[in-house]
């Protein structure tokens, strides 16, 4: 009887079976959230990494425009991260302390990247000092990878704006002049839209493989437009 009853049926029970495990594996993953990065603006970072006139800032905060010099010579601007996800710190070539960390941990995230279309940028702080030959020596000495990674120089001015005013992570410094800042060991996250996506401490390696993470998520953000 029951051999009977599933070989009349076994087609029916069959497609309900394979209904019920699709069905189930839809409704799990429509009820999973999804991963999604926060985006910064000046009012969620420490106010003493802010210039003061927009630490109120609650949206649409943006990386301003840009121009600097890279360790090739060449001019790099904002339009060169144009539609580009890339991840962002200040330095200095002659940092004896914390710079060294964070060009290695630069160099590890350079690596596991370099099948992929993310760039990096670094900005000195110290621009009398780092010239174009000075950072091109740095780049060589540490395997920069130039066609992903621009280590720039500038403007004093400029680059003081960019740090307390785009990229949220620098102090001023009570001991210098105007424009003297002192550059703090965050890495910083940009997306395609030049909005801050997340600080990681560029020190710390288990930062590294959360950043990591990160990108991948941001990532596949932009699958899906």
């Amino acid at each position: 009887m029951y051999k009977k009853f599933f070989k009349r049926y076994w087609p029916i029970i069959l497609f309900l079976l394979v209904f019920s495990v699709v069905g189930v594996s839809l409704l799990t993953k429509a009820q999973t959230p999804e991963e999604k990065l926060p985006v910064y603006s000046p009012s969620m970072v420490s106010p003493e990494l802010v210039e003061e006139d927009i630490q109120y800032v609650k949206k649409y905060h943006k990386i301003n425009p840009f121009s600097m010099t890279n360790q090739n010579g060449l001019t790099v601007t904002e339009m060169d991260y144009s539609d580009k996800i890339y991840v962002a710190d200040f330095f200095f070539t002659t940092c004896p302390n914390i710079c060294p960390i964070m060009t290695a941990n630069m160099i590890y995230i350079q690596e596991k990247l370099k099948e992929d279309d993310i760039m990096l940028a670094s900005f000195s702080v110290t621009p009398e000092i780092d010239t174009v030959e000075v950072l091109k020596k740095y780049s060589l000495d540490k395997g920069v990878n130039d066609e992903k990674w621009n280590l720039m120089t500038g403007d004093r001015v400029q680059i003081y704006d960019l740090a307390r005013k785009s990229f949220l992570v620098a102090k001023e410094d009570p001991r210098g002049g105007k424009n003297e800042m002192i550059h703090t060991e965050n890495f910083v996250l940009v997306d395609k839209e030049k909005r801050i996506r997340g600080y990681y401490d560029g020190t710390k390696f288990e930062e590294m493989e959360k950043l990591l993470v990160d990108i991948e998520i941001l990532k596949k953000s932009y699958e899906k437009i």
